[in-house]
């Protein structure tokens, strides 16, 4: 038992380091990839620990489960959106929001008129940001945006186009065959269709001659 412990943990180290080493060099240093600890935590997550730090943490257990090329494009999805700079921050929104509203009851209980239009705007703000974080449209298109750069962080590592959006692709499956939330699995599927149109315009500008490179290689 402590021979399959020391085993696993040894194996799950590699990994982290292996993925670690996926990173662009102008991100190692502030970076950080590492197994989650989180009970029934989502696949992959990115978070902000301090000033100028950014946390991968992933879930090894169901990592594991997946094909290397699989892991390899879903970890450079995720350093695409640290690039993009769209993972969540830790926002003032829901303290502001509170403030607010605990504001504008207590200015309804003294009446003062100004301090009660201050503590709304407030809550106005702070909704309206929330809202903006939550937006499941706005989110989606920055998956995709993600997903289109993580395939030129393939290639920028070796894959050929064809392979970078095989790989993205079967991923993508995978994770819409694991997934049974409706809600969550239909993200999935709206990034495979992108994905595909994706390839599709990829293709045609292959055959047009513009690169020979790939000329010769179905992208699916």
């Amino acid at each position: 038992m402590t021979s399959y412990a020391t085993s696993t943990a040894k194996a799950e180290m590699n990994e982290l380091r292996r993925l670690k080493g996926l990173l662009p060099p102008e991100l190692q240093s502030w970076v950080m990839v590492e197994k989650t600890t989180e009970i029934n935590p989502p696949l992959l997550r990115s978070e902000e620990i301090g000033k100028d730090q950014v946390e991968i943490q992933i879930d090894l257990i169901r990592w594991e489960q997946l094909a290397l090329d699989q892991r390899n494009l879903l970890f450079w999805h995720e350093v695409a959106r640290i690039q993009n700079d769209t993972i969540p921050k830790e926002g003032w929104e829901m303290a502001a929001l509170a403030i607010g509203m605990g504001g504008a009851v207590g200015e309804l209980w003294v009446q003062d008129g100004l301090l009660l239009v201050l503590a709304l705007a407030l809550c106005g703000v702070a909704g309206y940001r929330l809202y903006e974080k939550n937006n499941g449209d706005k989110q989606l298109t920055e998956a995709i945006d993600a997903d289109e750069k993580a395939i030129a962080l393939a290639t920028r590592f070796g894959y050929s186009l064809p392979n970078a959006y095989k790989s993205l692709g079967s991923a993508l499956k995978a994770l819409i065959e694991q997934t049974p939330k409706k809600r969550v699995r239909s993200k999935y599927e709206a990034r495979l269709q992108a994905l595909k149109r994706s390839a599709n315009k990829a293709k045609t500008k292959a055959k047009s001659g513009r690169e020979p490179n790939i000329q010769s290689e179905s992208i699916y």
